[in-house]
């Protein structure tokens, strides 16, 4: 347990990733703070086990000894739970798993990062996002989050942000269909239009007519 209880780096680390989502995701509506609020729940519940209380290991540790001995469980880099099962014991951070990880985390943000500038010159202009990432996908800052979240599961898996992450999506998934009802009732057949020809979460790689089954705004 010596590698943990490292309390002030739960702080710092959830310090650091939240101020820097929030530096690219700046909350204006009560959704928007639901949506970021969410998002900063998860960072928090990753980082107190990963640094503070490996309650994952903790209960699963009896299971873990007898089908894979010979692992000390409560060294910080066993945390890495797929790398250690799948055998990359040497060195976790050089893993296929947390490799990919590092991929959705940071391909997350770069989408943030260019999602929140296309959406606040169309918010202060009154009209349609429908540039940059909105071009490709209508909700690019929720599909950004999805990403950083999943690739912080990759990384270090624990109960809670397993329980957690599918219970994000359906949330986001619902905040994005309510948004659009919104939208579509302010703008009308523009949206109607935009919804027609870009897709909602994943973009489209066909140019064929059935190219997007997900491209209608609900009613």
């Amino acid at each position: 347990m010596s590698s943990y209880g490292l309390w002030a780096l739960v702080v710092l680390n959830s310090v650091v990733f939240i101020a820097f989502g929030l530096s690219f995701f700046r909350p204006r509506s009560g959704r928007d703070w639901r949506t970021f609020g969410a998002f900063s729940a998860f960072l928090v519940a990753l980082f107190a086990e990963m640094y503070g209380f490996p309650l994952t290991i903790y209960l699963a540790s009896g299971w873990l000894q007898s089908r894979y001995p010979g692992i000390d469980w409560f060294a910080h880099d066993s945390g890495h739970l797929l790398e250690m099962m799948f055998g990359w014991q040497a060195n976790p951070h050089l893993g296929p798993f947390h490799l990919a990880s590092m991929l959705f985390i940071g391909g997350g943000f770069v989408l943030l990062a260019r999602s929140w500038p296309v959406l606040y010159r169309a918010q202060r202009a009154d009209v349609l996002a429908t540039t940059g990432p909105y071009s490709r996908i209508r909700h690019p800052q929720y599909v950004a989050f999805v990403l950083v979240l999943f690739g912080f599961l990759l990384q270090w898996p624990t109960l809670l942000t397993v329980v957690m992450f599918p219970a994000l999506v359906w949330m986001y998934g619902r905040l994005a269909l309510r948004e659009e009802r919104e939208v579509c009732r302010a703008h009308g057949e523009g949206y109607e239009a935009y919804a027609r020809r870009v897709p909602r979460f994943i973009p489209r790689f066909s140019t064929g007519p059935n190219a997007d089954t997900d491209s209608t705004p609900p009613t």
